[in-house]
Order: structure tokens, then sequence, then C-alpha cells
């Protein structure tokens, strides 16, 4: 008797969750791309068609003693593409932290990134930034990237990017062309 109610808890469940997970937060249509994982989905609301391309990779912080996972996704937010970072551990401010990025052995760049999500996350959201940061990734096999901040010490991380042409055609498929985003 108590394996057949766990049984019928168990289908309930896994029924339940299908009937009431909505694709757009599901990632229902997943496709890899080298070592990226590109969504895809319909916007329910315009019926427009969405995507980001993601790509994980462990990075090391200062104050942690073991490695933490980080997320790199490429999508459009508004329209506009942009390039986060997430992490699992805080990293910078927007008003204490710079963001440090090469590709192989190109030269290096430092630049201001916005930090959210209870500066867990980092994003690339300048229309020249993200430029020449896809512009350079689309020709490249690796990623340093580096944040200092005042706040939280330093982190870092290194990904390796089979794939990125297509992920960041997928990733950005739903922007306008030479869209910009908007002032804070």
């Amino acid at each position: 008797m108590r394996i057949l109610i766990a049984a019928i808890a168990v289908v309930s469940c896994v029924l339940g969750s299908c009937a009431a997970r909505d694709p757009v937060v599901s990632s229902s249509d997943v496709t890899t791309a080298g070592n990226w994982r590109i969504e895809r989905a319909v916007d329910r609301i315009t019926g427009a068609p969405i995507s980001s391309a993601l790509l994980g990779a462990a990075s090391s912080h200062s104050a942690e003693p073991f490695p933490k996972r980080v997320l790199m996704q490429l999508a459009c937010f508004n329209k506009v593409p942009v390039v986060r970072f997430g992490f699992e551990v805080k990293v910078g401010t927007s008003r204490n932290a710079e963001l440090g990025y090469r590709f192989d052995e190109k030269p290096g760049h430092e630049i201001k990134a916005h930090f959210v999500n209870d500066d867990k996350a980092a994003v690339i959201e300048g229309p020249t930034e993200v430029s020449q940061f896809v512009s350079e990734m689309a020709s490249s096999n690796q990623l340093y990237l580096r944040i200092r901040s005042l706040s939280f010490g330093r982190t870092a991380t290194e990904f390796h990017l089979d794939g990125a042409p297509a992920a960041i055609a997928a990733g950005f498929a739903g922007c306008q062309p030479g869209a910009t985003a908007k002032p804070r």
C-alpha cells in the first residue's frame, strides 16, 4: 500500500510539474554548439522568438577556498544585446569594481560592468563594449575573465569557447540591428 501511495504521489508531481512549466522558463528547446547550450522559445506575450546562449565554467574567488560555478550568457534584453556573467558568490558592485578580459593572446581590456542580482552577476551592456567583446570572441578559443572589487576581492575564470560563432548568432538572434541600451 505504501508503494502504491508513493507511486501515485510521484506520478502526480511529475504530471503536475509538466503542465505547470512554461517553456520560456523551463528551457524546453535546447541545442548545443560546441561547449555552448542554446535555449530557444517563443515569448507568449509578444509572439517573438527569444533565445540565449549559455556557457559554464569554474571560477576562483579570493574569499572562497573552493572553485565556484560561473555562467556566461549571450542574450537580448529589451531587444538589445548583453553579455551576462552569473556567479554563485558576490563579485563586485557597479561603484567599485572593474571587469577585465582577454581572448587568447589578443590584447586585454578593462571595462566598467553593471553588477546586478545582489552583486552576483556582471553585465556588459554598452553597445561598444558588447560589440568589441563579441567580435573578439567569434575568432577565439579561450576567454580569461577577471573582476577586481574593493568590496569583494578578486574573481577569475577561464572559458573554453568551442562553438562561439553559432552561440553568438543564436544568443543575439532576437536583437534589433543597431540597438543600444537606454541610458540609466
